[in-house]
């Protein structure tokens, strides 16, 4: 096998662990090498026909159901519609203090919804501002549960202008990061995806998007606000905060208390980030995807030594 079919393989295994057909165009953005666009075409082929891979319409997948393909285009629908109420919500939300950030991320940021999808909101804010923040920002999210909009915010993922490089460095968070989409915050996000440019390392054909965000803008509310805390006391009272918060969530994980997901809730935090814990979902994710990809490169090998390719 090449070495080019086993990175398409390895790519596709990824996006199966969703369901998730792709185009060509979008296996190459995805793909852990640069290749040229006819050599990726032609290998392409050749899986297919030692059925290895399966082409419906312009869509790739590992299995022969076309209903993924049926259920992906309903997807992108659906995430074309919640999309759009994302926008208002973050035009809403980046008017909280201290928010320098605010993009679109997990399945959303990859166009796809269900009917259950939420809308997960990945936030920037100022330096050593984040539990403030953050503080504010969830108050305010346990009255959207009076009118059952909750999960238009889901703002599960924080860091701050202190720390901007992503800790975890895999497949997972590389292709997290190059699909966010950011909405607010141009020149933060320019800065960020320049302290994350490790995941060239894993994505080196694909190109972080930046059109979408818009030039930040404070109301003089907003920056009223921002005075009165831009100072030591505000700085304590931002690590006040992350302790109660810690705290509060080290008993939840200690009783086993589960998410609406089935997931059992789990924070990972610092001074200057707050996001669920990777061994929650992130680990056990890149587990599976490491088993699927070596079962399939096991059975093309054994298809191989037994002359059907």
């Amino acid at each position: 096998m090449t070495i080019l079919r086993k990175h398409i393989l390895a790519t596709m295994a990824y996006f199966d662990l969703f369901h998730y057909p792709l185009t060509m165009e979008e296996i190459y953005l995805y793909l852990p090498a640069k290749c040229d666009a006819e050599e990726l075409e032609f290998e392409l082929r050749c899986l297919v026909i030692d059925k290895m891979v399966y082409c419906f319409d312009k869509f790739y997948t590992l299995k022969n159901e076309y209903f993924l393909v049926e259920r992906r285009l309903d997807g992108n629908v659906r995430a074309t519609r919640l999309i759009a109420t994302a926008k208002k919500v973050s035009n809403f939300l980046i008017r909280f203090p201290f928010v320098r950030g605010i993009a679109i991320s997990g399945s959303l940021s990859k166009n796809f919804a269900d009917e259950d999808s939420d809308i997960d909101l990945f936030i920037i804010t100022a330096k050593n501002k984040l539990w403030i923040t953050r503080t504010l920002m969830h108050c305010f999210k346990k009255l959207t549960f009076l009118v059952k909009r909750e999960h238009y915010f889901c703002m599960n993922y924080y860091i701050d202008e202190e720390e901007l490089q992503i800790r975890e460095k895999n497949i997972f968070t590389a292709i997290e990061i190059a699909t966010l989409m950011p909405l607010h915050g141009d020149t933060t996000f320019e800065h960020f995806y320049t302290a994350n440019n490790w995941t060239r390392n894993y994505l080196p054909n694909k190109c972080m998007r930046l059109t979408t965000a818009k030039t930040l803008k404070r109301s003089w509310l907003k920056v009223v606000f921002e005075w009165l805390l831009n100072n030591p006391p505000g700085n304590t009272l931002d690590t006040l905060l992350m302790k109660i918060t810690v705290q509060r969530w080290d008993k939840k994980r200690q009783q086993k208390k589960l998410n609406i997901k089935g997931l059992i809730m789990g924070m990972d935090a610092g001074k200057h980030y707050a996001k669920p814990d990777p061994k929650n979902f992130q680990e056990k994710l890149i587990f599976k995807y490491q088993v699927k990809l070596s079962q399939i490169l096991e059975h093309w090998e054994g298809s191989a030594v037994n002359g059907f390719s």
